[in-house]
């Protein structure tokens, strides 16, 4: 779904590529434009570069080189930012806790992110806040606005509208920040995974969960002592972690979206083609793909079922994609009603704007999904289709 802009509008129309056909090149992001990796201080840059070995495709060294160059910058930066405002970020405390959006990739938290941040209560994450996590206190004000011709109008995955301004996941964030995350296997994609107890919340070590905690807490207080509001935070990796947010802000509230499976898989394949090729410190070689989305899915699934029963009754309500897409304003109003958001009337018609944005806006047509691959999803995530009302569709089709 499009995204928005702070004080924006929503954005236009998608192109499709499928990636099976496509060529790197085909997913239309500059080679010059920034990646996730460039909000990095040098320090954690450097940790990543040696875990991995340093085994950085001749192609991608130029990349590389960059990042290295802006990671001393960014550190400088941070040192900027810790002096003028680091006693006030640590003071901050989280009044109104923040409200996630969760579920897998592709299942619609975009479209729903966009439409709750039209709600002058909230707040959000810009792309620069999540792309500068360390310094973007004293270095919103300029440094958009020297770069910004840098940023595509696009994403690679979707051609949804980007840009500094734009709402954007804070798990982005979090890799700036140098804290463990799955994400940052995209720098490194034909190594083996890494952190996927990150999506599930069992057996991670001590160190790895005190950082992670740490640099959560850090973020969302730097983005309340910027903004003020209550943030509307939305990260699929967050699915399996209710449990620990809920701990580390208490009274915070969840909404879950589940989207049919087929559709899920079928366009997360794509996301992680489009993002390890435009990302990728390695030309990724993309063997075990499907693997990866099987295994991120049970691990991310297995901790939100398990962590369900640990939410307050009124901090979580599911809803379906297909639902949001059908009647967006009924099932944004359930979800205000749901976990008791404040009045909904109010903002109904700033939310109907958007939506009128967005019209002739087409999702991605993909290719249909494998004899295979279906078996596979039915049989290992058959769960999923029972508890979110799929399961009538699977035996309509079988």
């Amino acid at each position: 779904m499009p995204a928005i802009p702070r004080n924006g509008t929503c954005s236009g129309n998608e192109k499709t590529t499928s990636p099976d056909s496509a060529r790197p090149q085909d997913t239309g992001y500059p080679v010059w434009a920034p990646r996730f990796w460039h909000g990095m201080r040098s320090g954690d840059w450097l940790r990543l570069l040696a875990q991995h070995r340093f085994r950085i495709s001749p192609s991608r060294l130029p990349m590389a080189g960059a990042i290295s160059f802006f990671s001393m910058l960014n550190s400088v930066l941070h040192r900027v930012q810790q002096i003028r405002h680091g006693r006030r970020i640590e003071q901050t405390a989280i009044e109104k806790p923040p409200v996630f959006i969760i579920g897998h990739w592709r299942s619609g938290t975009t479209f729903l992110h966009e439409l709750l941040v039209r709600d002058p209560q909230f707040a959000y994450p810009t792309t620069y806040e999540c792309f500068a996590p360390s310094h973007f206190l004293v270095s919103e004000w300029i440094i958009p606005k020297l770069i910004a011709w840098l940023m595509p109008k696009k994403r690679p995955m979707d051609n949804m509208g980007a840009g500094f301004d734009y709402p954007q996941e804070d798990e982005f964030a979090l890799a700036n920040l140098g804290c463990p995350t799955p994400y940052l296997h995209l720098a490194f994609p034909n190594d083996p995974p890494c952190y996927l107890e990150l999506l599930d919340m069992v057996d991670v070590a001590e160190p790895v969960r005190e950082r992670w905690e740490r640099d959560v807490v850090y973020f969302v207080r730097a983005l309340t002592l910027a903004q003020g509001r209550r943030l509307v935070l939305k990260s699929p990796p967050h699915t399996g972690r209710m449990g620990v947010l809920s701990r580390l802000f208490p009274g915070a509230k969840f909404i879950h979206i589940a989207r049919h499976p087929e559709k899920l898989f079928i366009s997360t394949r794509r996301l992680w083609w489009t993002l390890s090729h435009v990302q990728g410190l390695q030309v990724p070689q993309d063997k075990e793909r499907d693997a990866y989305i099987f295994a991120c899915f049970e691990r991310m699934y297995r901790g939100f079922e398990q962590q369900r029963s640990e939410i307050e009754p009124g901090h979580l309500c599911d809803i379906r994609y297909e639902d949001l897409v059908r009647d967006p304003m009924a099932q944004v109003q359930a979800i205000y009603e749901q976990l008791d958001l404040g009045g909904f009337a109010e903002v109904r018609e700033t939310m109907e704007a958007c939506l009128r944005d967005r019209r002739g806006y087409q999702p991605n047509r993909h290719q249909d999904i494998e004899p295979e691959i279906r078996v596979e999803l039915r049989r290992r995530w058959s769960d999923y289709y029972e508890r979110y009302g799929y399961a009538a569709a699977l035996a309509r089709s079988t």
